[in-house]
């Protein structure tokens, strides 16, 4: 208990008075949730949607947490979820205790019917975001739902009203919020050390390919139900970088990211993936991480893409001081850099050095596990996870169609532009209702 006890108390003491200079969190209404509400004690029981490589360290992060059982998984690769059940037992091992039976489903519809799951883990591929989080909503299970949000900005504004229809706490998965330097960063901001901000870099990465696959297809392994990993999106080949094979004997895992995040019909590139990230600090630290810009200039030539926000303060998606993905504040009186472990400024009364522990997220996932016990708002609900999101997707749109376009962040359109509003969703294939 006490290691969690400790995360609680540095991500209280710091997080959330940095959340506090941006505007108030809406109180949840529960009293007529499907979620059920819980009995001092009582632990959060878990299960997982998507068993590759990101769940399996979320995995390992939640199961530190002595308030949480794990007892189900859900994935479309046979191997995937026997690797999840072993995981899963040696947690409980190193917990000190008996594991109970681990059920496992090749289909997440079956996961979510299951009366003994509390709350969903939610590490799919983008393009299965929203459906599963939606289903999850109506199921009553609270969510903890990976970045990016969704795959489409109407996915995003479908799930925003499913989690406020049917009262369920939903915590995104940007864990930077956790990072004591991402915090004291947007503290500084906030408060007004740099004076008035001008310009803010995000240096996440380019857009996805344009092209589906870009090498030869492979078989299908055994067990991996590639039609239903495809879900919704029009049929591609199966490669093996698409889904990384696995191995239980021997013990092999993925050798890499999942490569579908880097194409068009299956991701939004680093602009997404890391976006997902960079975006929701800079829209913190300005205070616009529930609204958005107002103009969104493609890349053209030297010139990187740029949004534009209505207090004229422009975010330039370009690399900044040879720096690796971050953030650069840039103000009246000096700037702020931060990135993942790492914090500068210009200004004496900005700096500080953090230690090694301080620079960790593991105090997000205590924070949603919290939020689901007291039936409070998690530090990046929903409402936030979709306004980041959407800057991600209008800005692949701008890039794809090479102009620049007016956004209204209230209506969450673009203005006189019926080409760029397709673009905001397509339809589902393959049988699936969106």
């Amino acid at each position: 208990m006490s290691k969690s006890n400790f995360s609680r108390r540095k991500f209280l003491s710091a997080s959330l008075v940095s959340t506090a200079g941006l505007s108030a969190l809406p109180t949840l209404g529960f009293a007529s949730t499907s979620a059920k509400p819980f009995l001092a004690g009582e632990k959060v029981r878990l299960g997982f949607i998507g068993l590759g490589r990101q769940a399996m360290g979320l995995l390992g992060n939640f199961m530190n947490n002595p308030q949480v059982e794990v007892l189900a998984g859900a994935d479309v690769y046979a191997l995937k979820r026997d690797r999840f059940a072993l995981r899963t037992e040696e947690n409980y091992q190193k917990r000190g205790g008996n594991a109970p039976k681990i059920a496992l489903y090749a289909d997440y519809r079956e996961l979510l019917e299951n009366p003994e799951i509390d709350a969903v883990v939610i590490a799919s591929p983008d393009h299965w975001h929203a459906l599963m989080a939606i289903h999850a909503c109506e199921a009553g299970k609270d969510i903890y739902l990976e970045k990016p949000l969704t795959f489409t900005v109407k996915e995003g504004q479908d799930l925003v009203k499913a989690v406020r229809d049917h009262q369920i706490v939903l915590a995104v998965g940007s864990m930077q919020r956790a990072g004591a330097n991402f915090q004291h960063a947007v503290r500084m901001v906030q408060k007004g050390h740099l004076g008035k901000i001008k310009t803010v870099y995000a240096n996440v990465g380019p857009n996805p390919f344009p092209k589906e696959v870009d090498y030869e297809p492979a078989s299908v392994p055994a067990g991996l139900d590639w039609k239903a990993w495809m879900g919704p999106r029009p049929d591609m080949p199966y490669t093996p970088d698409l889904n990384p094979p696995i191995s239980l004997n021997p013990v092999e895992n993925e050798k890499a990211w999942g490569a579908w995040r880097w194409y068009k019909n299956t991701g939004g590139g680093l602009m997404t993936d890391w976006g997902a990230h960079m975006f929701d600090i800079a829209q913190w630290g300005i205070g616009m991480d529930r609204s958005g810009p107002v103009q969104v200039i493609p890349d053209q030539g030297d010139e990187p893409l740029k949004y534009i926000y209505e207090n004229g303060i422009e975010m330039l998606v370009a690399p900044f001081d040879d720096r690796r993905q971050g953030v650069k504040f840039i103000g009246e009186k000096g700037w702020i850099t931060v990135s993942r472990g790492a914090y500068d400024s210009s200004l004496e009364s900005c700096k500080r050095d953090f230690s090694k522990e301080e620079f960790g997220f593991s105090a997000h996932h205590v924070d949603f596990i919290d939020s689901v016990l007291m039936r409070k708002e998690p530090i990046v609900p929903v409402e936030i996870g979709h306004s980041t999101c959407t800057v991600c997707t209008i800005g692949n749109i701008a890039h794809e169609l090479g102009r620049t376009l007016t956004w209204n962040p209230m209506d969450q359109r673009f203005e006189n532009d019926w080409q760029a509003n397709t673009m905001l969703h397509y339809n589902y294939e393959n049988g699936y209702q969106g």
